[in-house]
């Protein structure tokens, strides 16, 4: 599966389940990190650990499983790498506070969901 394919339903997946203000930025050229960000919202700690949640058993179901993980038991901010793709999931508080779309986007390489 392509990079922006597996974006995309990464980014359904958060849609479908109520995730809030749902983008992808294409950071490719900017880092060698990775080539998209997925970033969004959960309206609280529990909905991001449930968002976390439901896009690691959605991306499983197609075999494919995250490099890393990080901060999902806390829920302020988790983070799923896979690779060329990095979801980060917020609450509205840290998200404000390290803004990637501001760090990483204008308005040519941030499509919103």
């Amino acid at each position: 599966m392509k990079a922006q394919e597996f974006v995309e339903k990464i980014c359904a997946v958060l849609t479908d389940h109520k995730a809030e203000d749902v983008l992808s930025i294409d950071v490719r050229g900017k880092t060698e990190v990775a080539d998209y960000y997925v970033v969004a919202s959960g309206r609280s700690m529990t909905q991001t650990r449930a968002l976390i949640e439901y896009v690691e058993m959605e991306m499983d179901k197609i075999g494919v499983a995250p490099v890393r993980r990080d901060g999902v038991r806390e829920g302020r901010w988790a983070v799923l790498d896979y690779g060329d793709v990095i979801v980060h999931i917020f609450n509205d508080e840290t998200r404000l506070f390290y803004h990637l779309e501001n760090l990483w986007g204008d308005d040519k390489n941030i499509v919103r969901y």
